[in-house]
């Protein structure tokens, strides 16, 4: 595929008798948040260190920007950027300075971009600011300021969020949608808090031990789980004639009490209300209903370990 950053095909490693990763076919295509699910060992971080060279398989192949030969795949890596684990950082050093470092170890010519991604990550203004007293969403932020030196056109993140407070987790969910938005950035997240990769993925990649269960895009899976808009108002076959007629859907459904499931216009929730109030209609409930990711993952892990 032209589009493919990276994909892997029957990647397996095995450590003594336990296996890692079994077979493992996966497929990141350029401009995606590809959301990579699992429990702590399910195999997401050994797949992320075997894409970043920090693990070798048993078997099977790794394929980055098309290449997939062993004198490519050292090419092609210099086009990523990672966070493995914990940031590398040196904590008797300012953020300045740790980024010199590491632009020095890759050969990344001149220093202009450290300013920049200094400033893209928000940490421009940390001064002589040792990063041993960084607080721990300040340290993340600079392992990824690290990651992006270089402008890679792969980022690869593994658990992020991990320690962050709710106010760290959400800039740093900002940003990375920025990166994403802005940049054109391809980016493969790990994480087992499945509420926030719902939040960043336009992809998801489900695995349990070692075994890819499923593949499936953010279309896909709103699908599976009936993502829908609840609604109910004071006269349901009006509100029908609305939906057919100015919206131009047929995806929903007429409950016997009167409530509509509306399966499509999910993202163009403003226009379904307007053009029921515009219609006269009296809306007396309005919000957003199906199945979460976390209900999905549990039933697809349970039928997987049944």
């Amino acid at each position: 595929m032209d589009d493919a950053v990276l994909t892997t095909l029957d990647l397996t490693k095995k450590y003594k008798d336990q296996l890692a990763l079994d077979h493992v076919n996966v497929t990141i295509r350029k401009g995606d948040i590809y959301g990579f699910i699992g429990q702590n060992g399910a195999g997401k971080s050994t797949l992320l260190r075997v894409a970043t060279s920090l693990a070798r398989p048993t078997s099977g192949t790794v394929s980055l920007f098309g290449e997939s030969s062993e004198a490519g795949l050292i090419e092609a890596r210099k086009r990523l950027g990672a966070i493995i684990e914990s940031p590398a950082l040196f904590p008797d050093m300012t953020a300045r300075d740790n980024l010199e470092v590491h632009r020095l170890q890759r050969g990344i010519p001149g220093k202009s971009c450290i300013s920049k991604t200094l400033e893209l990550v928000g940490l421009q203004n940390t001064g002589n600011k040792k990063t041993k007293n960084f607080s721990l969403g300040m340290k993340q932020r600079l392992g990824l300021a690290i990651a992006l030196l270089g402008d890679p056109e792969l980022l690869i993140l593994d658990e992020p969020t991990n320690g962050l407070d709710p106010m760290g987790i959400a800039q740093l969910r900002e940003l990375i949608k920025r990166l994403n938005r802005e940049k054109g950035l391809t980016i493969l997240i790990s994480s087992h808090i499945l509420s926030e990769l719902r939040q960043l993925a336009t992809t998801y990649g489900i695995i349990h031990k070692g075994k890819l269960l499923e593949q499936l895009s953010h279309e896909q899976l709103n699908a599976k789980c009936k993502q829908h808009l609840r609604i109910r108002v004071d006269d349901a076959s009006k509100a029908a004639t609305v939906l057919e007629m100015e919206l131009e859907t047929r995806d929903y459904e007429v409950l016997q009490d009167g409530t509509i499931k509306l399966y499509s216009l999910l993202d163009d929730v403003s226009r379904v209300s307007k053009a029921l109030t515009g219609s006269g209609l009296v809306i007396e409930y309005f919000a957003p209903g199906g199945e979460d990711l976390e209900s999905y993952f549990t039933k697809l892990v349970g039928r997987a370990g049944a």
